[in-house]
């Protein structure tokens, strides 16, 4: 089953787009206005009539392709700026005055809409690739840097960065926000089904634990094992286990769709939460502390810890009796997941882990042991008896996202 959850908004990026490209037109008319009116002044006029009408029909024809930012590829990019870049060095050519007056380039203030094509699709930094190659044209265009070319190139700069890195920034905020959806639809899913299993199945194995107790013999048996199921489910309803949702996005006439979609079907290339494989095994004689935050590791190393854990715990019931104890504790560091397995049964005997061994019971050597070491990581086992026995299974995190 899949749960879909449609979060309908405006992104903070798509009114740039739209105002880029009613920057373009606005700006293209301006240049044309700017050559027409000054036309007297130009000593090949044809040069600019023929570079605005390619500029005119390349600005009107890749409309669609700025209005999102599907549509500004890199090759667009690129390709735009090179009209950008051409009417700046063809301006000499026009106007052969152009290099003694400080007088508008061909594109005029239409390259920069190029250039914040670039800050608005790939932040500050594109930003700053643009408008440097801006500034050589126009440096190249004068022949020397006048006071007027300097005081233009450093405003399309600065502008085109600070727009770069607004853009940045929001767009960090937007998957902040898209992280604050997906765990609100989590945990409302959450509450409903605990809503549903409290008002069911919790309430059912409660009346047969108080029931079977009282009725004794097979029955007592079997209260407890629905006691058992009972604090397990409680633990796994109250931990808050579900399973991180995706976030797609569509861009679509200008709206973000958010979908959140939380699929009873595993995705074998994101990470696993540990906490929802260790949880299961919870229970009236099992008690798991477990951080708060999801515990993240490569599915297949999540699996192969989860197993190493219910390896040591089998080892608990069989070794220390149906009456012990036992306590997980997972802990999340940076550079690596613990995860300790302690009872409190009569403990392990000197020696006795390595006569079992060589006696062809390798429970501890390959169930434990050797699915820590095929993670790279190390399964120790802390013995002492009448004191119970103690498990500490580490994974590091950079040789088992190698997995």
């Amino acid at each position: 089953m899949v749960k879909r959850e449609r979060v309908v908004r405006m992104s903070v990026e798509q009114p740039l787009w739209r105002a880029l490209t009613g920057y373009r037109v606005l700006t293209m008319v301006y240049a044309v206005l700017i050559f027409v009116t000054g036309r007297d002044r130009y000593e090949r006029p044809w040069i600019g009539v023929v570079y605005l009408a390619v500029m005119c029909v390349w600005t009107l024809a890749t409309l669609p392709r700025v209005a999102n930012a599907a549509g500004c590829t890199r090759r667009f990019l690129g390709a735009d700026l090179t009209v950008a870049l051409t009417g700046i060095l063809l301006t000499p050519l026009a106007d052969a005055h152009a290099q003694t007056i400080d007088g508008p380039t061909l594109p005029s203030i239409w390259t920069a809409g190029s250039v914040l094509a670039f800050a608005i699709k790939g932040g500050w930094r594109w930003a700053g690739f643009a408008s440097s190659l801006v500034a050589v044209a126009n440096i190249v265009e004068r022949g020397h840097p006048t006071r007027d070319t300097v005081h233009n190139v450093i405003l399309v700069w600065v502008a085109s960065i600070a727009i770069g890195y607004v853009v940045e920034v929001a767009r960090a905020s937007e998957r902040t926000l898209a992280r604050a959806l997906e765990i609100e639809a989590a945990t409302r899913e959450r509450e409903r089904l605990a809503r549903d299993i409290h008002d069911s199945v919790l309430q059912v194995l409660a009346m047969v634990q108080r029931r079977g107790t009282a009725l004794g013999g097979e029955a007592a048996e079997l209260g407890r094992m629905a006691g058992e199921q009972e604090v397990a489910l409680r633990t796994l309803v109250a931990g808050g286990l579900a399973r991180p949702s995706l976030v797609s996005e569509d861009e679509s006439e200008g709206a973000v769709v958010r979908v959140v979609e939380v699929d009873d079907e595993p995705d074998e290339s994101a990470p696993v939460d540990l906490r929802v494989l260790i949880a299961p095994r919870a229970g009236a004689r099992v008690t798991l502390s477990e951080p708060g935050a999801p515990v993240l590791l490569p599915p297949p190393a999540a699996r192969e810890l989860a197993a190493a854990v219910g390896a040591a715990l089998d080892n608990v019931r069989v070794h220390a009796g149906e009456g012990a104890h036992a306590w997980i504790l997972i802990e999340d560091w940076p550079d690596e997941v613990i995860v300790t397995v302690r009872d409190d049964g009569p403990g392990i005997p000197e020696g006795r882990l390595a006569q079992a061994e060589g006696e062809g019971r390798m429970g501890v050597a390959l169930s434990i042991r050797g699915r820590l070491r095929d993670l790279g990581g190390s399964a120790e086992v802390v013995s002492v008896p009448g004191q119970g026995t103690e498990v500490e299974l580490k994974v590091p995190r950079g040789k088992a996202e190698k997995q």
